[in-house]
């Protein structure tokens, strides 16, 4: 019995043979990506270092986000030389608030290694992009066909939901991936990967949207199968989401003649390089638990005796893979200078901090509290 990815492949290429080499499809597209494509700072360029800050920073993020902070680090860093001298301190400070630092710090890291091995400049083979940290298949076929108009496939989120609905391709997402980078390479008109592939982007983030597409403004609705079966909006088949789970921690804002004790996380794993007030996961949510927990962790890690007097509040963030709650509490040091660094409280908006931990200093640069 052949296999079930074998069947939809023959399926698929019999539908293909119809209109060979898919010009309906590419022309439709292009047609359509001429009059309606999107006004991007990254589109108005062919530099492959923008093109690449680009796309580093479009991964897991929406463009209305991305571009201030993409026109920032371009005046910052206006070059890979700029981008491989600076201090990374710098770099994160100008990515705070995108999130997912990993990519700042893989920029940086990269920056480096384009700098020595391929003299500044960045590579134009698959096989060369994908040595470097942060990119993955998908990065290096945006950077290959917008900034080089190479014949690269491209399959972000928007790409696949185009490509299942137009193909009518259900099934478990990890098992299908193949077979829509397939399809995403076969489509590709020659010499136009540049213009295509932006156009796919922008037919998933524009009329092809997770919910509600607009199929009377389609380019392709005379070509897409998932509508002509009558319900486009179960391609691709939905996968089921983990519980994200939930953390309680306590933090200290230890304040002493104008300063406030700080740590910076180690260089790799989450939220690496950037500062923070100390603090440490806990059990419960009692108020005297919170107080005794901290006064404790403070002795132990931070080498100090503190008084934990008032409450700052408690702050709330979301991570990829988590829900974060912080009860922050203002801190009297009484005996012990203390592992960190003291800060003075001016100075704080000069550091790269998480989300979180940037509106403690909000709070406390505004005096919300007593000091």
């Amino acid at each position: 019995m052949r296999s079930w990815k074998r069947d939809v492949w023959t399926d698929i290429s019999s539908m293909m043979k119809l209109f060979p080499p898919n010009k309906r499809i590419q022309t439709k597209l292009l047609q359509w990506f001429k009059k309606n494509a999107r006004d991007l700072p990254w589109r108005k360029t062919r530099d492959p270092y923008a093109i690449w800050v680009s796309e580093i920073m479009l991964q897991q993020t929406q463009v209305p986000t991305v571009i201030p902070y993409y026109q920032r680090f371009l005046k910052s860093f206006p070059t890979i030389r700029h981008l491989a001298r600076a201090n990374l301190s710098e770099i994160l400070k100008i990515w705070e608030g995108l999130g997912y630092y990993s990519r700042a710090r893989n920029l940086h890291r990269a920056s480096k290694i384009i700098l020595g091995k391929f003299r500044g400049n960045i590579p134009d083979t698959l096989d060369d992009l994908l040595t470097l940290p942060g990119l993955g298949r998908y990065t290096a076929g945006a950077i290959l066909s917008i900034a080089f108009n190479k014949e690269a496939p491209i399959l972000d989120g928007n790409v696949k939901r185009v490509l299942s609905r137009l193909f009518a391709i259900s099934g478990n997402p990890r098992k299908t991936e193949g077979l829509l980078w397939q399809i995403s390479e076969s489509l590709i008109p020659q010499g136009r990967a540049n213009a295509f592939n932006q156009a796919l982007m922008d037919l998933g983030s524009m009329i092809c949207t997770p919910k509600g597409p607009q199929c009377p403004r389609c380019p392709l609705l005379n070509e897409c199968r998932g509508k002509a079966l009558g319900n486009p909006e179960s391609y691709p088949s939905k996968t089921i989401k983990k519980r994200i789970p939930q953390i309680e921690a306590v933090s200290a804002v230890t304040l002493k003649k104008g300063k406030t004790l700080l740590r910076q996380r180690p260089p790799k794993g989450l939220l690496g390089g950037l500062w923070e007030f100390p603090n440490w996961k806990i059990e419960g949510k009692r108020d005297s638990r919170l107080r005794s927990k901290l006064r404790s962790c403070i002795k132990k890690e931070i080498g100090m005796n503190v008084n934990v007097k008032e409450s700052i509040g408690t702050f709330q963030q979301t991570f990829s893979h988590f829900k974060l709650t912080l009860h922050v509490f203002s801190c009297e040091p009484m005996e012990g200078k203390g592992k960190g660094k003291w800060i003075p409280i001016k100075n704080l908006d000069q550091l790269a901090m998480s989300r979180i931990h940037r509106r403690i200093t909000d709070v406390i640069s505004e005096g919300r509290f007593k000091m």
